[in-house]
């Protein structure tokens, strides 16, 4: 797993599939590590040069501390991109990877063949939602946040039905280094990729999670109306999609990148 260098922090990837097939970038969310995507990397790298990675702050990256900006996010993955020797990659966001991919759209649109995201937002008027979340996990640590966050990511059924899942990604959680979490938080709750979106030229595909609190379906819908031609697909989950329903996931972005 190569560690690429970016403005000052090392970004940990993944490589996977035939160096000879077009690039798949997946990003994920935020308090989560590039294994949120285990259950589609088999299957996407059957077709695709697939490359994870974990953000900074996240997983095996550096964590300096924030607060961090989409700008800042945006241009780590595109320092990924040339530490790989990739030109172009289609991109798979969920969540805050999906505000990332929002910001490489309209500002590095050569970089990106298609673009797909998923359970995600382009901007929170709210910005005290941001703010208690940042003191909470400042005065309590992930922990405090840890459960209410599960609930947000899963439907109850989910939680009930695959206890083993929901123990992975509570680990996952409460092992994002705290600094690296709180800079993040604040780049979400500074962004406005609003007046981004109709610079946005790349086939597009909006995935909403129809029992999504965190991100909700009207979020979406709103991102989609706002791209031009851009296309929505609805799947039967919550927040992380991709793991709720991890088949639907596979044959809703194979369809689309392979159209």
């Amino acid at each position: 797993m190569p560690m690429i260098q970016s403005q000052g922090c090392l970004i940990n990837a993944e490589v996977e599939g035939s160096g000879d097939a077009p690039a798949l970038m997946m990003s994920n969310s935020l308090g989560t590590d590039l294994h949120m995507w285990d259950p589609q990397a088999v299957a996407f790298a059957k077709h695709f040069r697939l490359v994870r990675y974990d953000r900074r702050g996240h997983g095996k990256s550096g964590a300096p501390k924030g607060p961090y900006s989409m700008e800042m996010l945006g241009r780590d993955a595109l320092a990924v991109m040339d530490g790989l020797g990739i030109k172009t990659v289609n991109w798979c966001g969920l969540s805050m990877g999906g505000m990332v991919g929002q910001w490489l759209g309209a500002n590095a649109p050569e970089r990106i063949d298609k673009l797909i995201l998923s359970n995600t937002h382009s901007y929170y008027p709210d910005k005290q939602m941001w703010a208690d979340r940042i003191n909470g996990v400042r005065e309590k640590g992930l922990a405090g946040a840890v459960d209410g966050t599960m609930e947000r990511w899963f439907t109850k059924e989910f939680r009930e039905r695959a206890p083993d899942k929901i123990a992975m990604m509570r680990d996952m959680f409460l092992k994002t280094p705290v600094e690296g979490f709180l800079g993040c938080c604040a780049a979400i709750r500074d962004m406005d990729l609003r007046p981004m979106h109709e610079r946005i030229t790349a086939p597009t595909l909006v995935i909403v999670g129809s029992k999504d609190p965190a991100t909700p379906p009207a979020a979406g819908e709103e991102i989609q109306k706002r791209i031009r031609g851009a296309k929505l697909a609805a799947l039967d989950a919550a927040h992380i999609s991709n793991l709720e329903q991890p088949q639907t996931y596979i044959e809703t972005v194979l369809g689309f990148l392979r159209a």
